[in-house]
């Protein structure tokens, strides 16, 4: 009797999981889905450069600005109650970004799904807790949650090709609705409620100026990028700061505070949550400007683009499935320099390529930096929470996840607006986007090569920049981060 007992279990907890990763393979694929849709949109609804950015990232900056508070919410009302209400307006969301008919209503439907998949991550991840009481189990089920995780940010722009080919550009966020119909139906059969004891109420200040303070800098930023300094984005950008500082400052003088700064004391936990968004900043960047290099500099078809992002894909997949068990042999810090070495090299391979030709360097690009980005995947939030007291680790695995969320949305805002910034300085001046440049009517030849050189200087100079990042930070590691005191990856 005990053991059909427990063999029921275990295929109610394994049936569980495979529910729960529907809205995580959802919440992970709708940050990258879009970057070969984007020339797509732009024909359609026609934004401006700062929009077509927002269209974009706007989804992260709502999923990391949110993602704590939310944590806390589940705690406090129910986590399973919490993940049914959010992929409920997840798909409220989709349905209305599918058929938008501005770019503004297309911005604000993402918006609501990025705060739907706030709600999302941490009440799936926590749901486990639930299903598998062996701490082996429960491992085991982390680890593919991660792998789910990091396949839904690769494979996004390769499903999104496939749908473009034959569909229209709703039809990216139409196909999260199947997804969400057998959730909605199954969780309540096989998920049961959880809840925990996190003393104290959230800070609602600490979520609207950490927001806020977020919202402000990127919009100066993007600005500046588009059209110059000009009086908004002269003023965005220090408001924004100051935000953000007061926000830091307030977190020090609460009891509970929304993020907890006094973790990043700890060099290992700090090396660790830069480790998180950084290569996520570049890899965001890299795809939504390698999309618009394919299709709009080289005139790839978005089917044949699709296709030549699978392998990098693949080793991204692979990478942070594999990465654990060679942790175990090579340790951390090891898995930490090889993370942030290969992103370098890969993204300097962009550098080879021109406004005529160039796919091979794209593919071996992807494929190479695809390796750091897995190990990125699979490490980060295990050495942040290694890092700490074990009564600290839920707020530093907090911290982790807002950070690779955070640094999928900065990349394309801070990267994309560097890249924006070059093509308004180097390109004829005519439009203040690639895409924008090639529509207007009466556009000779040679000014069209002339935009399509100075969007692929943009595309270098976001890459090169990336690189010399991830190359700093590499050597930092080497140098900050401890020796192993044996086998393992532990720290000395």
């Amino acid at each position: 009797m005990t053991r059909h007992t427990s063999s029921g279990s275990d295929v109610r907890a394994w049936l569980g999981l495979l529910v729960v990763l529907g809205p995580v393979l959802l919440v992970s694929m709708d940050g990258s889905i879009l970057f070969l849709a984007m020339p797509g949109i732009g024909r359609a609804l026609a934004p401006g450069a700062d929009q077509a950015l927002w269209i974009l990232d706007v989804y992260g900056f709502a999923v990391g600005s949110l993602l704590i508070a939310f944590g806390n919410i589940g705690d406090r009302y129910g986590r399973r109650r919490l993940l049914m209400t959010g992929a409920v307006l997840f798909g409220a969301g989709s349905a209305a970004a599918a058929f938008a008919p501005t770019a503004e209503l297309l911005i604000a439907a993402r918006a609501v799904m990025g705060i739907a998949g706030a709600t999302l991550l941490p009440s799936a991840l926590a749901v486990l807790s639930e299903l598998f009481t062996d701490p082996r189990q429960r491992a085991r089920a982390i680890g593919v949650f991660a792998a789910a995780f990091a396949a839904g940010f690769a494979i996004g722009p390769v499903i999104g090709g496939l749908l473009l080919e034959h569909f229209w550009w709703g039809s990216v966020f139409l196909v999260n609705l199947p997804v969400i119909a057998l959730f909605l139906s199954f969780a309540p059969r096989l998920l049961g409620e959880v809840r925990a004891t996190r003393p104290g109420r959230v800070d609602l200040a600490s979520v609207v100026t950490s927001a806020a303070g977020l919202l402000l800098t990127v919009y100066g930023v993007k600005r500046t990028a588009a059209e110059g300094l000009t009086g908004p984005a002269a003023l965005a950008v220090p408001a924004g700061v100051a935000v953000l500082a007061w926000f830091v400052l307030r977190q020090r003088h609460l009891d509970h505070p929304l993020i907890d700064f006094t973790l990043f004391r700890d060099r290992v936990f700090t090396i660790a949550v830069i480790t998180g968004l950084l290569p996520l900043a570049a890899w965001s960047a890299a795809a939504y400007l390698a999309g618009v290099y394919l299709q709009s500099v080289l005139g790839v078809p978005v089917l044949t683009a699709a296709l030549l992002a699978l392998p990098g894909a693949v080793v991204l997949t692979v990478s942070c499935v594999v990465t654990p068990a060679l942790v175990d042999r090579v340790g951390r810090r090891t898995a930490l320099l090889v993370c942030h070495f290969s992103v370098a090299a890969g993204l300097l391979l962009l550098l080879p390529t021109t406004a005529t030709g160039g796919t091979g360097w794209y593919v071996a690009s992807t494929a190479v930096a695809g390796l750091g980005y897995g190990i990125s995947f699979a490490v980060v939030a295990d050495t942040a929470v290694g890092a700490v007291p074990p009564e600290r680790a839920g707020s530093a695995g907090a911290i982790a996840e807002t950070g690779n969320e955070i640094g999928n949305a900065l990349g394309i805002a801070l990267l994309g607006s560097l890249a924006a910034l070059l093509f308004r300085l180097r390109g004829p001046g005519l439009a203040p986007t690639l895409d924008e440049t090639l529509r207007l009517p009466g556009l000779t030849g040679p000014t069209a090569e002339d935009a399509r050189s100075a969007f692929v200087t943009g595309m270098h100079g976001a890459a090169a920049v990336a690189a010399l990042l991830h190359l700093v930070l590499g050597l930092v590691a080497r140098r900050r981060l401890p020796r192993p005191a044996g086998n393992g990856g532990r720290w000395t």
